[in-house]
């Protein structure tokens, strides 16, 4: 038996699978997130343990004999989050959350640094963890002087299950710290932004095993002595192992808080420039490439809270078929934004809004915005010599198929629907267990989901989105101008 977790920005997943990765069981614990101030979010560690003890004891008392026999577990987790931990390993502050903007001012000096985008791969984001440290040092220098070691919030719960400071390749991507191509820590990149070498941990593949569980967590969580953790991986890194998106070509689109369109790469080929997140794989001698908007169902969800409805409710008004775009624009910059405009400041919009317009009509700009935003999300991975033809969806937003066949017809290439299953962050995690468990050959184990459905564009109404989409794209400068 495996079991990954997946540490979510709202809650903890747990999944237990066998050895032919037949799902035994999920279990789920939530936690929250604080905003203490506009552009802040933290969570506490604390938080995190409880919930990682909560599905534990859940699947223990359902499923003893499967605990029993569990041989490894893997944990994905949201990237960028900074960990700040004393000489003992406790941690100094709450984690200051990937979708925390208060480092912009940090990380826009960082990114003028020569060598930062060369070595790294990347600009340098307001939520990456290095800006964070920046402004750690800036605004709380009494805590910055006690940093140890710094952990992201999956490292930090293998921290506590193993003991061991350790990372993977494909989370520390995202630190802007690590030398992506050369895939180790950049001595020069650490100095240039304050750290040293000795506050990292140390670096694995993300399918290798960083050691064993700690026989008292062991016996607290029902487990048996010996348990290999794996290093694990960052949440789309390991959602890309969950649906086999490993190579050249092979991509998916998530929406989820977040909207992510990934590709698989078979060499490093960055270019900072387009916005563009360069990132290592998971597993050895892979990259991946993404473009990401901050808001994806969060602007769904921010639109079903104002209205005192649900996202469900809300999108089926809408039906499962698409009608053409409507004449209202959203652009869905609720916190920012990172893939193109890498603009923390930014905010979202309603335009041409009427007397006339009612839930639908909103839902469907809130839809549309989200989808545009992916467009430009695609236009900027081609500016890096990424190919993609087709995407597999994943997340809670492709429950939706009238969503699905809008991102279809706007991408303009089909969009693929897994038959029911777990092909999320928390597979990828079990997966990467697997094979830091029995030595497994990744490309054995993360393979392709069975196809359930495949939605194609919309040929008699590409032309409509897609004059719909170059409004759109005009839009971003005009709101900049009247945000600054």
């Amino acid at each position: 038996m495996f079991v990954g977790l997946d540490l979510g920005t709202s809650g903890l997943r747990a999944l237990l699978i066998d050895a032919q990765q037949t799902v035994i069981a999920a279990r789920e614990a939530q936690y929250d997130t604080a905003r203490p101030h506009a552009g802040w979010s933290e969570q506490n560690q604390a938080d995190w343990i409880d919930a990682c003890r909560q599905v534990f004891a859940q699947l223990s008392a359902d499923f003893p004999a499967h605990m029993a026999a569990v041989k490894g577990i893997g944990v994905s987790g949201h990237m960028h989050g900074a960990n700040l931990l004393d000489e003992t390993g406790m941690p100094l502050r709450p984690c200051i959350m990937w979708n925390d903007t208060r480092a912009a001012k940090e990380a826009q000096e960082l990114d003028n640094i020569a060598d930062m985008r060369s070595l790294s791969g990347n600009i340098v984001f307001p939520g990456f963890t290095a800006p964070k440290l920046a402004w750690v040092a800036a605004h709380e220098p009494e805590i910055f002087a006690r940093t140890a070691k710094v952990l992201l919030p999956k490292d930090y719960l293998n921290f506590w299950l193993t003991g061991i400071y350790a990372s993977d390749l494909s989370d520390s991507a995202g630190t802007s710290w690590l030398d992506v191509g050369a895939r180790g820590w950049s001595e020069t990149l650490l100095s240039e932004s304050g750290m040293r070498p000795n506050q990292m941990p140390t670096l694995f593949e993300g399918s290798d095993a960083i050691g064993t569980i700690r026989d008292n967590i062991a016996a607290e969580l029902g487990l048996p002595k010996a348990v290999v953790v794996a290093a694990g991986a960052g949440d789309n890194a390991a959602a890309a192992c969950g649906i086999g998106a490993l190579n050249e070509g092979d991509g998916f689109v998530s929406l989820g808080t977040s909207g992510v369109l990934l590709t698989g790469r078979d060499a490093y080929a960055p270019q900072p420039e387009s916005a563009v997140h360069t990132f290592c794989h998971a597993i050895p001698n892979r990259w991946y490439q993404m473009g990401v908007i901050l808001a994806a169902t969060d602007s769904l969800n921010w639109l079903a809270r104002n209205l005192q409805d649900s996202p469900q409710n809300l999108t089926a008004l809408l039906g499962d078929a698409l009608n053409g775009p409507g004449s209202m624009r959203f652009l869905p910059y609720l916190s920012g934004e990172r893939t193109p405009h890498n603009d923390a400041q930014i905010r979202g919009a309603f335009l041409n809004v009427d007397m006339g317009a009612d839930h639908a009509a909103l839902t469907q700009a809130v839809l549309e915005g989200v989808t545009f935003a992916l467009r430009d999300n695609l236009n900027a991975l081609r500016t890096t010599g990424a190919q993609l033809d087709s995407l597999i969806a994943i997340g809670g937003g492709a429950q939706s198929r009238y969503w699905v066949e809008l991102i279809s017809t706007v991408l303009n290439m089909p969009i693929s629907l897994p038959k029911a299953g777990e092909f999320g962050a928390a597979l990828g995690a079990a997966r990467l267990a697997i094979c830091a468990a029995t030595d497994a050959a990744p490309d054995a184990v993360m393979t392709r989901p069975e196809i359930g459905t495949t939605v194609h564009p919309r040929s008699d109404l590409r032309d409509s989105y897609e004059a719909a989409y170059a409004d759109f794209a005009q839009l971003y400068p005009g709101i900049k101008a009247l945000t600054q």
